[in-house]
């Protein structure tokens, strides 16, 4: 009977196989992302495609960290590693150590995707920009100690104002300590508090010489940072994210020189000329004022300052007049009113009536008596004259038939 091999054992020997192979062991392999998944423990799993063919592919933390972009479905790139077995799953894939895009260079990539994703979040508003301070008297530079940018920077604002106190915070503005050096460098003056405006330098150079002014740390720094920043990094073409991010953007250190500080001469001449503008303005506002003066001296006002007071004294008195006057028509009017209406009333009174001849009979709880069937023989009943009352008894009732 033949030997038999366990599951395990046919992977294992399988793995073996793969790996004595010289291709498989190294190799470079393009193709389009599917599948994307970024593992919380930093390992990335994917699979890359072609129109026929599928690989599964898996690259540990070690290797991933080095990327530069963020692999995306949809994305066509190459990738070096070497084949091998998941002895657990029986299955083959390609062990990634080496990924970038395919048709452009991983560091343009990355320098894309990091500019889109900072201007969604808007770190490039221009909203968020500080003003620069006119006249600081305190600058930061954050550079390299030694080399053509800081000698230059030195020179133009020593020749522009020599009381201009410049702090230098050496830094690295190249390779991988440089992006975090940066950022401390920017976020150390912050908490100091020590300068009015921070200028970040350094000279031109390719884009993998500029990429620590292109990491997402230092654009944070600068967008958080209190004091105003201005960007001067590399040469008038290069475009770093530093320069999307800061306040100011300058062409060149010597340009941020120039920016941050104007020529004394000019600000002398503005100031001789602000001085100027100011006496003749105010010799012209003096001016002004003396000859408003002699026509407010010459006016009726100040040669006679009580007639306004005499002319209103005589108008209230007319007023007086005609008020007192249009008081006693208006007085009169009701007197005459009241006396027609007492008139009137006073014909219609009972008492008028009764100075007429006429009388008012009522019996003795007040009733007035209207007809002669409201009383009966026997009843006491009162007459009202004019000048008295006379009480009755009703003997004899006759009617009319009226």
């Amino acid at each position: 009977m033949q030997y038999v091999l366990s599951v395990t054992e046919i992977n294992r020997y399988i793995k073996e196989i793969i790996s004595r192979d010289l291709v498989l062991s190294n190799l470079w392999v393009k193709g389009e992302i599917s599948n994307y998944k970024y593992h919380y423990s930093g390992h990335m799993y994917f699979t890359i495609k072609d129109e026929s063919s599928l690989l599964k592919c898996v690259m540990f933390k070690t290797h991933a960290s080095t990327i530069k972009f963020s692999p995306e479905n949809g994305m066509k790139v190459i990738i070096k590693g070497y084949v091998s077995v998941f002895e657990r799953d029986g299955q083959y894939q390609l062990y990634a150590e080496e990924m970038q895009p395919d048709g452009i260079g991983s560091l343009q990539l990355a320098y894309e995707q990091l500019k889109q994703r900072l201007h969604s979040e808007g770190l490039f508003d221009v909203k968020a920009k500080k003003k620069l301070p006119y006249l600081p008297r305190t600058i930061g530079v954050v550079t390299s100690p030694t080399g053509a940018v800081i000698r230059d920077i030195i020179n133009i604002i020593s020749r522009r104002f020599s009381t201009v106190e410049l702090k230098i915070f050496p830094v690295a503005v190249q390779g991988e300590l440089a992006p975090r050096q940066v950022a401390r460098a920017i976020r150390r003056f912050n908490e100091l508090n020590s300068v009015e405006v921070i200028i970040i330098a350094r000279g031109g150079g390719s884009l993998e010489e500029l990429w620590a002014f292109n990491e997402e740390i230092v654009a944070r720094s600068i967008f958080e940072s209190e004091i105003p920043v201005i960007s001067a990094v590399g040469h008038e073409t290069d475009f770093t994210i530093a320069d999307f991010v800061a306040d100011v953007r300058a062409p060149t250190p010597s340009a941020a020189a120039e920016i941050v500080l104007p020529e004394k001469a000019v600000v002398e001449y503005k100031l001789m000329n602000l001085k100027s503008r100011l006496r003749n303005s105010l010799n012209k506002n003096v001016s002004d004022n003396k000859a408003k003066l002699v026509r407010l001296m010459a006016s009726s006002v100040f040669r006679q300052p009580l007639d306004r007071v005499y002319q209103g004294r005589m108008r209230l008195d007319i007023l007086h007049k005609y008020l007192f006057r249009a008081f006693q028509s208006k007085q009169d009017n009701e007197r005459a009113k009241i006396s027609l209406l007492t008139g009137k009333l006073d014909s219609l009174s009972p008492l008028k009536i009764l100075t007429r001849g006429y009388s008012v009979a009522k019996k003795l709880d007040g009733l007035v008596i209207k007809s002669v069937n409201e009383v009966k023989n026997g009843d006491k009943i009162e007459v009202r004259m004019r000048d008295g009352k006379i009480n009755c008894t009703v003997n004899d009732i006759e009617e009319d038939g009226i």
